[in-house]
């Protein structure tokens, strides 16, 4: 094998080629592992090798050691070990050559390599002559070798693995020592400077103990405060993200840097003519208002005033110099700039929204004061700025200090929604999107309403870009005025029919792209959703609107020629099905005249959608609702929409549908109840079948036990025949347990399981004890009591998982009213168990209700003197 064009052609931009050379490699690393390893290494530190080839080699050599997928990792990192002395060592030394390389791509490489295997050998203490050979390199080398050094470090500190980052700690002396060397301004080098500026802000978690010491603290910041005026605004970068960073780990010792230098400087740099610079700056603020609101957050809830963190109020001090820079900055926006960049005059608005939250009513002079100066501007600039920072700041001062704020200046803001460009417009409906979330109460339903629903509309109307802001606010508002459930009518009454004319003529407008027409149609179902009982005739007009534009997307199916086609459709499809949902929903039963021509259309969707659609998820959501509004009624749909639903069940290459396929069962079968007989059979074959799979993740299982007691629920008696089954089943599945240090993903999963299984449980018994089968459940009594006992012992409790215990211990106490298992109700702690629910004022009513009904059939159960005892 030719090492150097194997090497070279892993960067050709030749597929073909690109492939077979990374083929070669892996080939070459099965066959002689230790070998390609020193081929590689060899290659990287050969001067005499081009640049490309060097790079590719370390490329390669890292990769022998790393990966993404941690089984991967774990293999990788195991070969590294079971390599002999000679051969690591050799790895090792020539990567360190290759490090002062006067070649900046193989040193860039070398770096890479140095920190893959630092990754492996910090944690288990070996290589621990590494860290002090890079400082030695810093403090001696030339400038190539320290800037590579440099960059190691860097490597090294930013890795995410929890290991090597512990033991990072030991050598916290060593790091600092060559990071603080190397981005002091007595460095001449500023590429060395520049690398020591980012090693020092990826090591900062690590120097815990050196920051805690005032000397070396003070010497750390006077480095980093010193570079924020380097001449190289790249090192000036580095600076302001090491203060971002400090701020967020360090914010209790910041007192006295902030008062002498801090405010200082980073007002400077907010003003910089360096766009990245500044923005940078400006984080900082950002920062300093995140730590101090989750200080507020953190001290509300502590009882003692020993826990109390202490605050500064940095952002209440320096209100008057930094709210104004923030606000003259919102005004460099960038009329080209795409919805998702981050810009200076973004980053401005995020610190001004973050900043009203951590000062509250201080930033609301300055801001006003502001808004006043520019709203009626001759540059538009100032105008978009001004509409932007009232928007920031409506949350964060208090209501009652908004509010009239917000009701005098809505009129003149909601005529901006005139302005002749485009960003003023977008930006004012954002900013009323912000008024309708956070300061709803201050739209008068009168005065306002009318005129801020028709300037809405005619934003979503006149240009794509305003559309997410505007049904952004027309949602808020659907859902701040639509009253008590169940009432009449609501404010939005009077606009209801004329709000639904206009979003259906959006969503058929030609020029509508699938933005808009998404954005209207999630509006029209959330005015759906909140409609008013008199606006449910409009409703119900509707359904015959959405049914018959949902038929007319079966004939598109076949018009299809391209991806953006097929996306098209499905959304629009969606989209429709998402609307019918919410009209089911709102008209429950009065759907019935409808629900033939509903399933017929919703059928062919399913028989036309390809593999991987995202359609059948929405259609399997309307039928669910269709099936919940209808309950037995439902039953002669079964028969055609079976097996789809079989199909979806049994389809673990797609988890969402098939999750959503195990939710369905449950919803079919509590609608129909006993009608779902027929289909049991299948639904248990599957859903066992699911259990058992390896493809499918442990999140599913909670919500295939808790089917099984809707299944149970459904048929009553007849579901003995998957009894023994179904019971073996649960007793596996309450053997899980989490290790005390086991992560919270672990718990949760855990307590969720414990509610699907009793869940199940309480299903299966009710369906014993409504089929005169209560007998059946004898052999299972006692690991019943096991699984609760497990449950009262461990503190990890849910209000849904105790509701569910307090349920099954009084449906097995209602189902043997004789006494059969009285002994294991007289245990002390099911009485204890009992009590605590029903004394835990987290916990909802119905949990507390069901606890005392379970109370009084443990009492029955006992009987005589202990039957009394207050539990």
């Amino acid at each position: 094998m030719d090492v150097n064009s194997v090497l070279l052609n892993t960067f050709s931009a030749d597929a073909t080629i690109r492939n077979a050379a990374e083929q070669q490699l892996t080939s070459a690393a099965e066959t002689n592992f230790s070998g390609y390893l020193v081929t590689l290494v060899q290659e990287l530190a050969n001067e005499e090798a081009q640049g490309p080839v060097r790079a590719a080699a370390g490329i390669a050599l890292k990769n022998a050691f790393t990966a993404r997928e941690y089984a991967r990792l774990h293999d990788l990192q195991e070969k590294w070990l079971a390599q002999a002395d000679d051969t690591k060592k050799r790895v090792k030394e020539l990567t360190l050559q290759a490090l002062g390389s006067v070649n900046a791509q193989a040193g860039q490489a070398a770096a890479q390599v140095i920190a893959s295997i630092a990754a492996i050998e910090l944690p288990r203490n070996q290589w621990l002559e590494l860290m002090p050979s890079l400082v030695r390199n810093v403090g001696e080398g030339g400038d190539h070798l320290k800037q590579a050094s440099l960059t190691t470090i860097g490597f090294i500190c930013e890795s995410q693995d929890p290991e090597l980052r512990a033991s990072l700690v030991q050598h916290s002396n060593a790091i600092l020592t060559a990071v603080v060397q190397g981005a002091r301004k007595e460095e001449p080098n500023p590429e060395v400077r520049l690398a020591a500026i980012y090693a020092l802000g990826d090591s900062l978690e690590f120097v815990d103990s050196n920051f805690k010491n005032e000397g070396e603290r003070n010497y750390i910041m006077q480095v980093i405060c010193e570079a924020t005026q380097a001449a190289d605004s790249r090192i000036q970068q580095g600076a302001f993200g090491c203060l971002n960073r400090i701020m967020s780990l360090y914010y209790e010792l910041m007192r006295f840097y902030m008062e002498k230098a801090l405010f200082g400087l980073t007002i400077m740099g907010m003003k910089s003519e360096e766009e990245d610079v500044a923005k940078l700056a400006v984080e900082f603020w950002s920062t300093v208002c995140e730590e101090e609101i989750a200080i507020e957050d953190d001290n509300a809830q502590v009882d003692r005033t020993d826990q109390i963190r202490p605050i500064f109020h940095f952002c209440a001090v320096a209100t008057n110099e930094v709210v104004p820079v923030l606000l003259m900055l919102l005004t460099k926006q960038d009329e080209d700039a795409g919805d998702d960049e981050y810009n200076l005059s973004r980053a401005a608005y995020q610190c001004l929204q973050l900043y009203a939250q951590a000062v509250g009513g201080a930033v609301i002079q300055p801001v006003l004061s502001f808004v006043e100066a520019n709203l009626r501007s001759e540059d538009w600039h100032h105008r978009d700025a001004a509409v932007s920072a009232f928007g920031a700041i409506m949350e964060g001062p208090e209501d009652k200090t908004i509010e009239p704020i917000v009701k005098q200046a809505l009129p003149v803001i909601i005529n901006m929604m005139d302005d002749k460009v485009i960003h003023v417009k977008d930006s004012t409906a954002y900013a009323l999107g912000r008024i309708t979330e956070a300061c709803s109460e201050a739209i008068d339903p009168v005065v306002h309403l009318p005129k801020l629903i028709a300037s809405l509309f005619e934003g979503l109307i006149s240009s794509p870009k305003m559309a997410g802001s505007c049904c952004w606010a027309l949602m808020n508002l659907a859902e701040r005025f639509s009253g008590e459930i169940g009432c009449q009518e609501n404010p939005l009454t009077p606009h209801f029919n004329e709000s639904i004319s206009r979003l259906l003529q959006v969503t058929e407008r030609p020029d509508a792209d699938n933005q808009l027409r998404t954005a209207a149609y999630e509006v029209l179902n959330t005015f759906v959703q909140n409609a008013a009982n008199d606006s449910l005739p409009a409703v119900a007009s509707l359904s015959d609107v959405i049914i018959k534009r949902l038929e007319d997307t079966i004939p598109l199916q076949s018009q299809v020629v391209s991806v953006e086609d097929k996306i098209t459709l499905e959304e629009m499809q969606t989209s429709l099905c998402t609307v019918l949902l919410a009209i089911i929903q709102r008209l429950e039963k009065e759907i019935a005249p409808q629900a033939h021509r509903i399933m017929g259309v919703l059928l062919q969707i399913l028989t036309t959608a390809g593999p991987k659609s995202s359609v059948p998820d929405a259609v399997f959501a309307t039928v669910s609702s269709l099936a919940n509004a209808l309950e037995d009624g439902f039953a002669p749909f079964m028969e055609h929409f079976s097996p789809f639903l079989y199909n979806a069940l049994g389809n673990q290459e797609e988890p969402a549908l098939c999750s959503m396929a195990i939710g369905l069962v449950s919803d079919i079968t509590r609608s129909m109840g006993p009608l779902c007989q027929p289909y049991c059979d299948t639904f248990m074959n599957y859903l066992l079948n699911n259990l058992r799979s390896t493809a499918l993740a442990n999140q599913f299982k909670p919500a295939i036990l808790q089917c099984f007691g809707d299944i149970a629920g459904a048929i009553g008696g007849h579901f003995e025949t998957y009894l023994s089954v179904v019971a073996q089943v649960l007793q596996q599945a309450a053997g899980v347990q989490a290790s005390p240090d086991g992560t919270y993903e672990m718990f949760d999963y855990v307590i969720s399981l414990r509610e699907g299984i009793m869940d199940a449980w309480g299903g299966i018994i009710g369906a014993m004890k409504s089929g005169d089968k209560t007998a059946l459940l004898a052999p299972y009594v006692e690991s019943v009591f096991s699984l609760l006992n497990v449950v009262f012992i461990d503190q990890n409790r849910s209000d849904a998982l105790m509701r569910s215990a307090m349920g099954v211990i009084g449906d097995l106490a209602d189902a043997f009213p004789n006494g059969e298992f009285s002994n294991f109700y007289r245990a002390e702690w099911v009485t204890q168990m009992i009590k605590e629910t029903r004394q835990n004022r987290e916990f909802q009513a119905r949990t507390i209700d069901t606890a005392r009904w379970a109370r009084e059939q443990v009492k029955r159960q006992i009987g005589g003197i202990q039957g009394t005892q207050q539990t």
